[in-house]
């Protein structure tokens, strides 16, 4: 767990982390409590290190092989 949170730190996930607090903050001081949710969505992803990768949200279609 813990080389899960502390390594592979890239420029997206910075950004997550970056836009995370700032939708905390923003919670607070605007009162809008909704905001809280969409940064604990954006905190999950950095602590975990999900989303999409550098190639994208795409699925590898693997069904036909260009050889056969």
């Amino acid at each position: 767990m813990k080389t899960l949170i502390f390594t592979n730190w890239h420029i997206m996930r910075w950004v997550r982390l970056v836009f995370a607090l700032f939708l905390f903050a923003q919670a607070y001081i605007l009162k809008e409590w909704m905001f809280i949710g969409f940064g604990l969505f954006f905190f999950i992803q950095v602590i975990f290190n999900l989303g999409c990768g550098v190639n994208g949200c795409s699925i590898p279609n693997n069904k036909y092989n260009k050889y056969e």
